[in-house]
């Protein structure tokens, strides 16, 4: 369909408001997202920024447990990694809390100081914690999968605990690492996971592309990070740090960066999960008054302003609003336009008609 087409149905169009709905199908009132641009380096305008290659930006964004200052180390060449010894400077902490996100992480593990005979979780092991509390797993990977096995450089490993997987929960689908020594490539989507009056309501998801690759497809958390045990999952804060963990292996990290984004069960006022009546009605209302307030003349008894006055009770049946609809249609009906514009005007009818606003008898014959 045209621009041009939709224009002419702009004012009524799709399905009207509804209890768990504030806005119509296909609603030209509904509000128009914000404008975001991507820069050369990929990052989104309204993304924050943890770390942009800058000692600067190193010093500033990241802290260890205590709020101190990292002991990890800072790379001229743009990168910072962990300190040499098992736990020798501790995971490192985002000083910036948040919770659901678009989170951008990149990581490489330097073949010269990769341990190739402490065991399978010692090959580059650290971990990309959201909120402290929820593991994708970050380790050298490149040759624990299927299709190694029985060659000499097949590492075996268990595979809820091999990169891209939700640590002790879900292996990655399939396998994209690259070998040791190229940048790694996270791009996460997480939603934490949402409790009511102390019930918890939805266990939360997260969602995980590997170098591009699809490895978690939605997982929906069934508890806490956790090792060899079984977490179940807890009421926690709504915001928490992103933490790198110190395994006691090097790991280089870089172009750290996250989007805050909204949860579902948050819109209370256009959502089947999670809409509230009093939201609804409030925002229905809220739109009826504006759409109201641009008619010149309520009670001009014209097809265009009994299309107008449909709309606005498409949002909100009652009171003047109501009123002034049925007397313009009561005053047309004693002196109709046009073949082509009853027509018109009836299909915005139909459309309050098959919502059940108005009553069938409403139509122009």
């Amino acid at each position: 369909m045209t621009i041009a087409s939709l224009l002419v149905f702009a004012a009524i169009y799709g399905d009207t408001p509804d209890e768990k709905h504030a806005w119509a199908v296909h609603d030209f009132n509904r509000p128009k997202p914000a404008k975001v641009e991507v820069d050369a380096r990929g990052i989104p305008s309204d993304a924050v920024v943890l770390f942009d290659g800058t000692k600067e930006s190193f010093e500033k964004n990241w802290c260890d447990d205590k709020g101190n200052p990292s002991k990890w180390s800072y790379s001229k060449d743009g990168y910072f990694y962990t300190v040499p010894g098992w736990k020798n400077g501790g995971s490192i902490f985002s000083r910036a809390q948040f919770g659901d996100c678009q989170l951008h992480v990149e990581y490489r593990h330097d073949p010269s100081n990769l341990y190739t005979d402490k065991g399978a979780q010692m090959r580059g092991n650290s971990g990309v914690f959201i909120m402290n509390n929820y593991e994708i797993q970050v380790l050298e990977s490149y040759y624990t999968s299927k299709d190694a096995e029985g060659s000499a450089e097949y590492v075996n490993n268990y595979t809820d605990g091999q990169a891209g997987s939700v640590y002790a929960e879900n292996p990655p689908m399939v396998n994209p690492a690259k070998k040791p020594g190229e940048w790694q490539v996270y791009d996460i989507v997480f939603h934490q996971p949402v409790w009511k009056d102390g019930k918890l309501v939805h266990s939360g998801s997260i969602t995980v592309f590997f170098n591009g690759v699809l490895v978690q497809d939605h997982w929906e958390m069934e508890g806490l990070t956790t090792h060899c045990v079984r977490r179940p999952l807890e009421e926690h804060a709504k915001k928490g740090p992103l933490v790198f963990q110190d395994h006691g292996c090097i790991v280089q990290f870089r172009n750290i960066w996250y989007r805050p984004i909204p949860s579902r069960w948050d819109n209370l006022t256009h959502s089947n999960l999670s809409a509230s009546r009093d939201k609804v009605m409030e925002l229905r209302r809220e739109t009826a008054a504006k759409l109201f307030a641009k008619i010149k003349n309520p009670k001009e008894a014209t097809a265009e302003n009994i299309k107008a006055l449909a709309e606005v009770i498409s949002y909100a049946n009652e009171g003047e609003y109501c009123a002034s609809f049925w007397n313009a249609l009561s005053m047309y009906r004693k002196k109709k336009g046009s073949s082509e514009e009853v027509k018109s005007l009836n299909n915005t009818l139909s459309v309050l008609i098959r919502n059940k606003v108005i009553p069938e008898s409403a139509k122009i014959k």
